[in-house]
């Protein structure tokens, strides 16, 4: 199974898909100063494939090459952020407190 996962900016959402079929999304509001991932959702048929990692790691690669903050109001997000400490620095509470 390959997993391709873009930036579907005109939706606010990385999507993932496997062939021909969305598999999942993650929602997103970016603005100059922070990007904020209110909600991610993988389809059933997809679920336990990696796909919410795929989402996850795209949009927070993407962050960290724009430089934004990421504040994780999304569960997942959150918790994918927890389990890879390599993105925390991205984590907004992280970011502020260093600029304090």
């Amino acid at each position: 199974m390959t997993v391709t996962v873009r930036d579907a900016e005109a939706n606010s959402r990385f999507e993932a898909w496997v062939d021909d079929t969305l598999a999942g999304f993650a929602e997103y509001l970016r603005s100059d100063h922070l990007v904020v991932y209110p909600h991610t959702e993988v389809a059933p048929a997809f679920e336990g494939q990696g796909i919410g990692g795929a989402l996850a790691r795209a949009a927070l690669d993407d962050a960290r090459k724009r430089e934004l903050p990421v504040l994780a109001t999304c569960p997942f997000i959150e918790a994918w952020m927890r389990r890879h400490p390599e993105y925390m620095e991205l984590a907004y509470e992280n970011r502020s407190r260093v600029s304090d």
